[in-house]
Order: C-alpha cells, then sequence, then structure tokens
C-alpha cells in the first residue's frame, strides 16, 4: 500500500525540445535506445564542437515522462524498491513525482563531490552513519552526463563506469561503508581533437555515436532559424511540439514495456558474434550490447522480432569504437564493420562514402 502522492512544485526549467533537433540520427537514436534499456551501458558521443550536443542531451531527459519517488529519499528511489521498505520497516510511504534527474558532472569534480562523503565525526561520537550524497546518489534512475569526458581524470571515469555498470556506488571512509543505488544512463562527450579516452575506457560505454558539423547550407539555415525562434518565445515553441513530444514520450515508454517480450533469433546472434570475432573484438562485450541495442530497436519499432535492418542498425555504433586504431590505416572503423557486416550477413554493402561519413541528417524529425 501506498500513501497519496504529492506531485513536485518545482519550477521547470524550459528546453529546447527533442523533436525540434534536426539531424544527428545516430546521436538520437543512442540516446533514445539506452533510456529503453538502461543496460546497454551508456552512450560516448563524441564530434565537432557546437553541434548540439548538450542541447541534445538535455531535451532527452525534459522528454522523458515524470517518475515516482519516496518522497524524502535522497537516492529517488521508487515507493516499491524493497530496500527503502525494508530500512523504513513498512510499504505505506509518502511519495512524489519529479522528473527524471538529469545530472551534470563538472569537469573539475572530487571523488568525494562524485561519490559522497562520510561524516567520521559524526559517526565516531554518534554511532550513525552520516552519508553526504553525492553525483551519483543525484543521479539515480536518471541520466549522468560528462561533458569532456575524454578530458575527465581516469581514475573518475572509472568509478563512474563501475557504477554504471552495477547500478551501486559504495562509499568506504575509516572502516565505515556506505552503499546506495546508483542506476543511470552515462552519457559523455567530448571533441576528438582534444584527446581520446583510453581503449580500456572506452569499450565500457555501450555505444558511441559520431557527429559531424552539418553542411548543407538551408539545413544550417533552418537550424539558426529555430533556435532563434526558440529563444525569443520559448512557451510558443514548445506549444508547437506539444503533439510530437507527447507522441515520441509514448512510443518511449511503451518501448519499455514491450521491451521483455522481444527476442532474437539464434541465427542473428551466432552472426552478431561472428562479426565482433572477425574484427577482434576483445571481450564480449560488443556481443552483448549489439544483441541489446538491436532488442531495444525492435522494441521502439513497435515489433516483438529483432530484424536484420535492426542489427544493420545499430551495429556500428555498437563495435565501432571497440577495434584496435591502426595509427597508419585510412579506412574508418565505421565502415570496417559495415563490411564485415555485410560479408557474415550476405548482404549488399552500403555505399562506402556514407558508411564512412555516418548517417547525416535529411531534415527535422
Amino acid at each position: 500500500m501506498i500513501a497519496t502522492a504529492e506531485r513536485s512544485t518545482t519550477p521547470r526549467r524550459i528546453v529546447f525540445p527533442f523533436t525540434a533537433v534536426i539531424g544527428q540520427e545516430d546521436m538520437k537514436l543512442a540516446l533514445i535506445l539506452n533510456v529503453i534499456d538502461p543496460r546497454i551501458g551508456g552512450v560516448m558521443i563524441m564530434g565537432d564542437r557546437g553541434t548540439g550536443k548538450s542541447t541534445t542531451i538535455r531535451a532527452l531527459a525534459d522528454l522523458l515522462p515524470e517518475i515516482e519517488v519516496v518522497a524524502d529519499d535522497p537516492f529517488s528511489r521508487a515507493p516499491s524498491d524493497p530496500d527503502i521498505q525494508r530500512e523504513r520497516g513498512t510499504d505505506t510511504l509518502p511519495t512524489s513525482a519529479k522528473k527524471v534527474p538529469m545530472i551534470d558532472l563538472p569537469l573539475g569534480a572530487t571523488e568525494d563531490r562524485v561519490c559522497g562523503t562520510i561524516d567520521i565525526e559524526k559517526a565516531l561520537s554518534e554511532g550513525v552513519k552520516a552519508f553526504e550524497p553525492g553525483l551519483l546518489a543525484k543521479a539515480n534512475r536518471g541520466i549522468l552526463y560528462v561533458d569532456e569526458v575524454n578530458l575527465l581524470d581516469d581514475h573518475l571515469v572509472d568509478v563512474l563506469l563501475d557504477s554504471a555498470a552495477s547500478g551501486w556506488n559504495t562509499v568506504e571512509r575509516e572502516g565505515i561503508s556506505i552503499r546506495h543505488p546508483a542506476q543511470f544512463v552515462l552519457v559523455g562527450s567530448g571533441n576528438p581533437e582534444e584527446g581520446e579516452l583510453r581503449p580500456q575506457l572506452l569499450d565500457r560505454f555501450g555505444m558511441h555515436a559520431e557527429i559531424r558539423t552539418v553542411r548543407d547550407p538551408e539545413l544550417r539555415v533552418q537550424i539558426v532559424e529555430q533556435r532563434s525562434d526558440f529563444d525569443q518565445d520559448p512557451q510558443s515553441y514548445l506549444e508547437k511540439f506539444a503533439e510530437p513530444q507527447t507522441a515520441l514520450q509514448k512510443r518511449i515508454t511503451d518501448a519499455q514495456a514491450r521491451l521483455a517480450e522481444v527476442t532474437i533469433e539464434h541465427d542473428f546472434r551466432i552472426k552478431i558474434s561472428q562479426v565482433c570475432s572477425e574484427l577482434d573484438v576483445d571481450g564480449l562485450r560488443g556481443d552483448i550490447v549489439t544483441n541489446r541495442a538491436a532488442k531495444a530497436l525492435a522494441a521502439y519499432e513497435g515489433r516483438t522480432e529483432v530484424t536484420l535492418d535492426d542489427i544493420r542498425t545499430v551495429i556500428v555504433m555498437c563495435l565501432r569504437h571497440r577495434l584496435r586504431k591502426d595509427p597508419l590505416e585510412s579506412i574508418d572503423s565505421g565502415y570496417k564493420v559495415e563490411k564485415v557486416f555485410s560479408q557474415v550477413f550476405g548482404v549488399a554493402l552500403e555505399d562506402e562514402d556514407a558508411a564512412t561519413n555516418g548517417r547525416q541528417p535529411v531534415g527535422a524529425r
């Protein structure tokens, strides 16, 4: 039994609508698939400056429906969570509705700020575990966004990836240990000109989207005009996109509900692993993520069975960043994945320029 829910009265920040973002289809799709199935493992978005990475990520978080949380819980846990019911000794808990958390992790953040701190003095004097939650606690059941993740300290990246993979964060100080849920979609972005992530860390991100500056003058003008219209009258602009926003929100929630029913043929699973093997991908993360992403895409498209096109759509984003880099090789890693995929699955190879440059925008969704 659950107590009467209270709706959050926190004023909403006005955010550019997700359905108004023009182009960058790979990035948008990767983000949506990770929201449908957070077990995919997050997204690494690499591309030019000023291509709308931060705008798109914040727009997705704003698009998602409100979640039900225990009113006074610092970890935004659901009232049905057995852990908090056990802690409180009851299943009748005060609840409230809040937007999906969207947490920005600044580059200068310390480990204590990220993981949280334990007040040792209070713990020793009063015998209680005095814990000050960090950014990982605030991001639980939400999205944790790290801009310029390639410039973040490797140790902090390790902490983020470990928490994202396990769904838990553990803080230990002077023999005192605190463990709390930290289930979030990790999204990192960066400019490859400013440095690359170590391959061991890059491999931990589920998907990798490469985005480039739009070159079509007509689309560039359209993007500038849209942003100008939004800045001049945000409320009217949001009303203009209210219907497509609601439709996409429903499509995502329907996909989340349908995901458990989606199946993938054994032959497809064998061929996905064959692609990973022939590309010499280390470990099994590539196999697992490709299967999960293909299932999420099938659910998003309203189906319960994965098709060849589902696999073809996601496999480059799932494997591109896992290939061993040869500095003397001029072939784009995305094209290499496409080539091996076409050989293993026995389908025609896409146009080389299209495979190399990624799926370029064709207009607003």
